[in-house]
């Protein structure tokens, strides 16, 4: 939109989506320029592409990679991922919002309605309160969690690469990354209860959201809690718990037939955590069962929380479908989730995102599989339908989570992906907004009844 001045010079007034969507564009570019440069690389031949994917993969907190993190990028293209993710995982528009207001000394409206883009429609009335508490809430979360996870990797690392590694893989766990050192993830970890534990808690920290953080303080002094932190905590938990039964259930004599029953728990707890948008893993995804692997689907869809560093559909529009659906079969003319009334707008906005998250997978799976496989039906390309569907929800979902099938795509293909991770990180609706801008229509038509179902 352009707005003219009295003195007649031309400004340019970009709707805040918009601006979430290019700033997150711009971090890309500049990450990928930083990853192409020769210290960045550890001898390895990179291309452009690759290092596109890369710096997409870590500002989209998508943890996807097509080269091996820990041995194609030396200290200095390590550490670029790193703050890669640490940017993208806090949202850019939170630190360009706070250094506005660190500066500045205030928050404007144009960055006031900036930060209600970058964390929902819900703002509080004290957004000073709100910036400095996600900062320090992040410092805690991730310095806690260096400090543990350096010290278990100093059992067998030297102190200043357990110091490394711990806090790596602490920003990546609680900014739901999934990136990391080890080629195989954490499969080596398999049954170390120190590193999964505390892997498990900062995925869970930063995939509930800055609000509900910022809300539980009500808890604290023994006040309620609002609805979105309710939906959003009890959703969690069943999502964890659901996933944690089925794959215990499905894997129990199948890839965790090796393990200790409490291992065999650890294992499937691990699992139904990170599947959920972190990308972490301790079972290989090639050696699940399908039934699976149409659980992980599930939960990659669901994803976290709004306001958090995960992505997927989100928990509360997960609840609100559920909630609509249970409501229309009992025939309620109103739509109640934990003892409250759900608004249309709400329904709405919930119905839409789901769809349009739906709708791009759909295509993007439907593109991957031309460009894979162009050739006709056979047992390679049943095989390939399913990596290509799981690639696909990983990366829209933001999540990191892979069948082998990434380094293995055309140029095309990686293409495509980084479309998906960079769509699934800004979300669909906000891009949606941010290319076609908001219209009111005045007029309403008359209503006529039809048949459906």
């Amino acid at each position: 939109m352009i707005e003219y001045n009295p003195a007649g010079i031309g400004r340019v007034r970009m709707h805040p989506a918009l601006v979430v969507s290019l700033s997150f564009a711009v971090l890309i570019l500049f990450g990928t320029a930083a990853l192409l440069l020769p210290m960045a690389r550890n001898g390895t031949e990179i291309g452009w592409l690759d290092a596109l994917f890369s710096a997409t993969s870590a500002s989209c907190v998508t943890g996807l990679i097509v080269v091996d993190t820990g041995t194609a990028w030396s200290s200095f293209g390590q550490t670029v991922i790193l703050l890669l993710i640490q940017i993208g995982g806090l949202g850019i528009m939170t630190f360009s919002t706070f250094f506005a207001y660190l500066f500045a000394g205030k928050l404007s409206i144009r960055n006031r309605d900036l930060l209600e883009s970058s964390f929902g429609d819900r703002l509080l009335a004290h957004p000073r309160r709100l910036l400095l508490a996600i900062i320090a809430l992040t410092l805690v979360f991730e310095s806690i969690g260096a400090l543990v996870l350096t010290q278990r990797f100093a059992v067998q690392w030297p102190l200043g690469k357990a110091v490394y590694l711990g806090l790596f893989h602490a920003v990546s766990a609680f900014c739901n990354a999934g990136f990391c050192l080890f080629s195989n993830s954490l499969v080596q970890y398999q049954t170390d209860p120190v590193i999964n534990i505390t892997i498990m808690v900062l995925i869970v920290a930063g995939g509930l959201g800055f609000w509900v953080w910022y809300d539980l303080r009500f808890l604290i002094r023994g006040r309620r809690t609002s609805l979105h932190s309710r939906i959003v905590l009890t959703t969690t938990a069943a999502l964890l718990v659901f996933g944690m039964f089925c794959l215990l259930v499905f894997e129990w004599g199948h890839s965790m037939r090796h393990l200790s029953p409490g291992g065999k728990l650890m294992a499937s707890v691990f699992q139904s955590v990170t599947s959920r948008t972190a990308g972490f893993n301790t079972l290989e995804m090639a050696s699940l069962a399908n039934n699976s692997l149409l659980i992980i689907l599930i939960l990659m869809l669901i994803g976290a929380s709004p306001g958090s560093c995960g992505g997927g559909i989100k928990t509360t529009t997960f609840a609100v479908i559920v909630a609509m659906i249970y409501s229309r079969f009992r025939d309620q003319r109103q739509v109640q989730l934990l003892n409250r009334g759900i608004p249309e707008a709400v329904l709405s906005r919930a119905i839409a995102i789901t769809f349009m998250f739906l709708g791009m997978l759909i295509l993007a799976c439907l593109v991957l599989l031309v460009s894979e496989h162009p050739g006709g039906v056979h047992t390679l390309g049943r095989t390939l339908f399913l990596e290509v569907v799981f690639e696909a929800f990983s990366a829209m979902g933001t999540v990191g989570l892979s069948m082998g099938l990434t380094p293995e795509l055309s140029d095309m293909g990686r293409m495509v992906i980084i479309l998906l991770m960079y769509i699934g990180r800004v979300g669909p609706l906000t891009l949606a907004l941010a290319v076609a801008g908001r219209r009111r229509f005045r007029v309403r038509l008359a209503e006529e009844d039809f048949w459906v179902g």
